[in-house]
């Protein structure tokens, strides 16, 4: 049976798949933006799920939308308003899928950030959306890009990733932020916000999202897998009533609705005493092990090497001398060093405009990381 076009012209996930080769235990993987499994509250959920086993409705179906009590704490702590709606998913990646084909249509613009997160570039390929990309700088796109490509092709949305971007870490300032509002308002634009990484800053201020900014013009994407565990496999979309609940009649088509003892399971996490203490010993973690990776490069690459300051998240962007990114990732990988390159992170009709290189430091012990850092720079003595 022939597959649709679509899928034929769907590329496999590079990191999905560096992942399977990267199991090697000789291997140090900076590639997959995997939490670390010592962050998992594992204590936490244990006392939970005893507590679930003596509820028989959890294992019930339930309703698309979501666990109730799920929904009214992210009423509450997301400071929603009376006209806006959340909904349940399975992972914010599903959130993706669900707006894709709720809202685009083959040849339908959309804006994206240059480089952006590979996951969402697949979904909107698989949708057939027309890609226009915008270059980002050191605190967000470029916003004389981004107005021009507002007015010249008339997108419909426009996707971001605002705080501690992927793949670069990098988080948009405020000035941006309230201009990117600006634009969106102006433009009749919808931003799609993608917030996966937001509870884990770990240094300088909490900024505004800009959904706040705009909330007329958002939907808002928000994934627990960073600080929670990815294995729950949850998120919620937020978004004025209109926006949301064109979404809840796709996702009952897709797959009903998501697990509801997993959603209790992350309402008791998100409401235990311990929580704050929880998302401290993470933040507390991932920035020691981002002052480690930082360190290393510093004293084992080249000044030619430089990577993006960044104030939380799980990744940072090494940028290279101009080199070809894919053959250097084979030969770290031969030298033990799984990393993603650049190039992944473009639709695959558009090509990056630097070489660069995407590490993820939340995965990996101290000790391991400083020993990536030297495998590589032998690897890119004989590359670059």
């Amino acid at each position: 049976m022939e597959l649709t076009q679509s899928l034929q012209c769907l590329q496999p996930s590079y990191i999905r798949e560096i992942l399977a080769v990267a199991g090697d235990p000789n291997t140090i993987s900076l590639a997959g933006g995997l939490p670390a499994e010592q962050s998992f509250p594992m204590p936490i959920f244990q006392s939970i799920m005893s507590q679930l086993a003596n509820d028989s409705s959890l294992f019930q179906y339930g309703p698309t939308q979501g666990y109730a009590p799920l929904l009214d704490y992210c009423d509450q702590h997301f400071s929603l308003s009376p006209t806006d709606q959340s909904l349940v998913t399975t992972g914010s990646q599903q959130g993706l899928d669900l707006i894709a084909r709720a809202y685009l249509n083959p040849s339908d613009g959309i804006v994206m950030e240059a480089p952006s997160y590979l996951g969402a570039v697949q979904v909107f390929e698989l949708a057939q959306a027309r890609i226009i990309q915008v270059d980002q700088t050191s605190d967000g796109p470029d916003l004389t890009q981004l107005e021009q490509c507002f007015a010249q092709h008339s997108p419909k949305l426009f996707y971001a990733v605002p705080d501690f971007h992927n793949p670069t870490g990098v988080c948009w300032s405020l000035a941006v932020r309230k201009q990117v509002a600006q634009l969106c308002r102006r433009y009749d634009v919808v931003l799609i916000e993608d917030a996966p990484y937001r509870e884990l800053r770990f240094a300088g201020e909490m900024l505004p999202m800009v959904s706040e900014l705009c909330p007329e013009q958002a939907i808002v994407l928000r994934s627990f897998s960073k600080y929670a565990s990815p294995g729950i496999r949850l998120g919620v979309i937020t978004g004025e009533s209109h926006y949301i609940h064109p979404l809840i009649t796709l996702k009952q088509a897709s797959d009903l609705h998501s697990s509801l003892p997993m959603q209790a399971l992350l309402l008791g996490l998100l409401t235990h005493d311990h929580f704050p203490q929880h998302l401290q010993a993470i933040r507390a973690l991932y920035e020691s092990r981002y002052k480690i990776l930082a360190s290393a490069i510093a004293e084992y690459l080249p000044d030619s090497c430089s990577a993006w300051p960044i104030e939380g998240g799980m990744f940072l962007w090494l940028i290279l001398p101009t080199c070809d990114v894919n053959t250097l990732a084979k030969t770290l990988l031969k030298n033990g060093v799984a990393v993603v390159p650049s190039s992944v992170f473009y639709p695959a009709h558009m090509e990056g405009s630097y070489s660069a290189l995407r590490l993820n430091f939340t995965n990996a012990e101290p000790e391991a990381l400083v020993k990536a850092v030297s495998r590589m720079a032998s690897a890119l003595a004989g590359e670059v």
